[in-house]
């Protein structure tokens, strides 16, 4: 399975090569197609006192160091599509922000590139309508039909990360795993799926005890791979807190996952 896990944002060097140095038994599975996660830009952030990250050129120079000292392949979201080229130069895998998967000019630039990419599905579409975001990158790269078979080719993912529901919540629908399944290999984010957006007075707070039954349902239905936001004390998180997970629960939680895909 993939597994995109790592930091909500870049905080420091000093804290993300401390998180990606506790990661290293995801990159020597072999089981385990593994992408350390984390952002250099959080350009959605509720409030503009929120923190965003250190920018992109030394968000890059973090993320590369984490792969000369690691070995790891590594995956990032862009916000905008002059940002591609740039990043392509260090990631493995572009990321689509949830509220962007629609943005035709970000999705032809990633889709010019030779990454993979994975587009997150918005908190306000349903599951069949990501057809269309697929689309766009499938056919820049020379495919016309939106089928699993032609995005795995072309390594392109459909992320689901909950639905909004009511106000300052989300919702998991598990129909959309199947739904997007016949488009594309499809990635669960447990983590945002948790999410209260704006919960915390200016700041989107959550609940991080339902990710592990979350993700277990995920297994259980059937995914491609998972993306998990984690961090070694989410209480100091600078970013995203209340729905990452420690890192030992990740440990746990991916040995149970395997489990269930192995049944």
């Amino acid at each position: 399975m993939k597994l995109l896990a790592g930091p909500c944002v870049i905080e420091s060097e000093e804290n993300v090569l401390k998180i990606a140095a506790s990661m290293q038994q995801y990159h020597q599975d072999a089981t385990i197609d593994f992408y350390f996660k984390a952002s250099f830009d959080k350009a959605n952030r509720t409030s503009l006192e929120s923190f965003r990250g250190l920018g992109i050129d030394e968000g890059l120079r973090i993320l590369q160091k984490v792969k000369d000292e690691f070995g790891y392949k590594v995956v990032t979201d862009v916000h905008e599509s002059t940002q591609v080229a740039q990043v392509a130069e260090v990631v493995d895998m572009l990321q689509i922000p949830a509220f962007l998967c629609r943005q035709t000019d970000l999705l032809v630039a990633c889709a010019k590139s030779d990454k993979e990419i994975n587009i997150k599905k918005g908190q306000f579409l349903a599951g069949d309508a990501m057809r269309y975001p697929l689309l766009k990158v499938l056919q820049t790269r020379g495919c016309s039909e939106a089928s699993y078979e032609n995005a795995k080719k072309h390594g392109v993912y459909l992320c689901e990360r909950g639905n909004s529901f009511g106000y300052g919540n989300l919702v998991v629908d598990m129909r959309n795993l199947l739904i997007m399944g016949k488009y594309a290999p499809v990635i669960f984010d447990a983590t945002h799926s948790v999410q209260m957006p704006s919960a915390e007075g200016g700041k989107t707070g959550g609940d991080s005890s339902f990710v592990p039954y979350l993700a277990s349902a995920a297994a259980a239905v059937g995914v491609d791979g998972f993306f998990f936001e984690t961090h070694f004390d989410p209480s100091v998180a600078l970013s995203d807190g209340p729905n990452m997970i420690k890192l030992d629960q990740l440990n746990d939680l991916v040995e149970k996952i395997k489990k269930i895909q192995a049944i």
